[in-house]
């Protein structure tokens, strides 16, 4: 019996102890969880927590890349489901660029088919369309992604210095070189699709102020009613300087009788208007037959030289009815000609032809058709100015604005804005 109670008794004390070593786990187990958590969280003024708050950011943004690559593998399952098979496939790729691994991360206890992770994907894809939203989004990831902020990493290894690695300044005057002094905007929305650094850089203010500038002058120093200065470059009516603006006319003439008065001919007669808009105010305007293939490349520089080719300036007036008109004057450059000595004793007698500068004044009515902005010219006015040196005397002549003067569209060339002469 007394071995028995000793037994007893060893058992009991060995079960104390037992409880006690876990009561002594745990409570160590519970300082070092609180011990982590300070390090997690540090206190502001201190250098030391740094480390860990990067690491714990990097962390955070692995688990919600994590999410939002499974939300769209589920939804892919869901499309190819529902037969939708190149959409599954678009959103599958979009996974697997977040994530190259996600099929065997996603958790498949929540059914593809809920209707929660479709209006979560929805929600996501509204809140990207929203350029503002987006911008901060690409902001605040890259500042989640390293302690100072660096426009882009490169995607291998390499050799040769990154382009990440050159001064802010340095990249916003690589990014006007795009932009050019030909206002080439639309080469610099391409360029902000390669990362998202560069859609940043792209957003930049300074560079739509001064595209805004470059177009309107001194009448666009505040932009309201607009938001940003890129909102005002591409809603604010003005004429395109990526192409050229065409119009085709057609008409039938009535020729000549023939001499034994048995028939009259008829011509029809075929032309061509060309106006090519320069973002420093001038303009060349040229009236031709020749076919658009022809004269498009050669109008490419401002030093083009042909026979009827016109060079002048323009303005852009915005009236109350809220209507922008082109204002134009065009004529012909000045030659410098030889003197002519004419050795005919019997010139000098004739009246002498008087010398004339020409100049055609135009008005244009700016709007949208179709699927694009800004492409189209109405003729609202033209008119001959003729003024004769030798008496200052000037003379008008208006033309009526009938079926012949046709409405210009605006066609884009790519070959215009294919280098930079200068930055912007």
């Amino acid at each position: 019996m007394a071995e028995g109670n000793l037994n007893s008794t060893d058992i009991l004390e060995e079960e104390d102890n037992e409880m006690s070593d876990d009561s002594d786990l745990k409570v160590e187990l519970s300082v070092f969880r609180a011990q982590w958590m300070s390090e997690l969280t540090p206190s502001s003024g201190t250098r030391k927590g740094f480390p860990s708050r990067s690491e714990d950011l990097k962390r955070k943004q692995e688990l919600a890349r994590e999410e939002k690559a499974s939300k769209l593998f589920l939804k892919a399952v869901e499309q190819e489901q529902n037969g939708a098979v190149y959409e599954a496939i678009k959103y599958y790729r979009r996974a697997m660029q977040l994530v190259p691994d996600i099929e065997f991360k996603i958790n498949y206890t929540r059914s593809p088919d809920s209707g929660e992770v479709g209006m979560n994907y929805l929600e996501e894809t509204d809140l990207d369309n929203e350029i503002d939203d987006l911008l901060s989004y690409f902001q605040q990831q890259l500042t989640l992604q390293e302690a100072c902020l660096k426009i882009c990493q490169p995607d291998i290894e390499m050799t040769q210095t990154h382009i990440s690695a050159l001064p802010m300044e340095v990249l916003m005057y690589i990014f006007r070189w795009v932009v050019s002094s030909d206002l080439d905007l639309r080469a610099l929305e391409q360029l902000s699709l390669v990362c998202r650094g560069f859609y940043i850089c792209a957003r930049d203010p300074e560079i739509w102020r001064l595209a805004c500038l470059r177009v309107w002058g001194r009448s666009c120093t505040k932009m309201v009613p607009f938001n940003s200065w890129r909102e005002m470059f591409l809603e604010r009516p003005r004429v395109r300087f990526d192409g050229v603006y065409i119009s085709k006319t057609n008409y039938i003439r009535q020729g000549e009788q023939s001499l034994d008065g048995f028939y009259r001919a008829w011509h029809q007669v075929e032309y061509y208007r060309y106006f090519r808009f320069f973002p420093d105010g001038q303009v060349m305007m040229l009236t031709t037959p020749e076919d658009p293939l022809v004269i498009v490349p050669r109008l490419r520089n401002r030093n083009a030289r042909m026979e009827s080719l016109q060079f002048g300036h323009y303005r852009l007036s915005q009236d109350t009815d809220n209507q922008t008109k082109v204002f134009a004057v065009v004529s012909k450059k000045k030659e410098e000609k030889a003197p002519e000595y004419h050795k005919n004793r019997y010139y000098n007698c004739c009246s002498p032809v008087q010398e004339a500068e020409h100049s055609f004044h135009m008005g244009l009515q700016l709007s949208s058709g179709g699927c694009q902005r800004f492409n189209k010219l109405n003729w609202i006015h033209h008119s001959c100015q003729i003024t004769y040196r030798s008496t200052a005397e000037t003379v008008v002549t208006a033309f009526d604005i009938d079926k012949t003067y046709t409405p210009l569209f605006f066609a884009r060339v790519k070959s215009y804005t294919a280098s930079s002469e200068k930055p912007l």
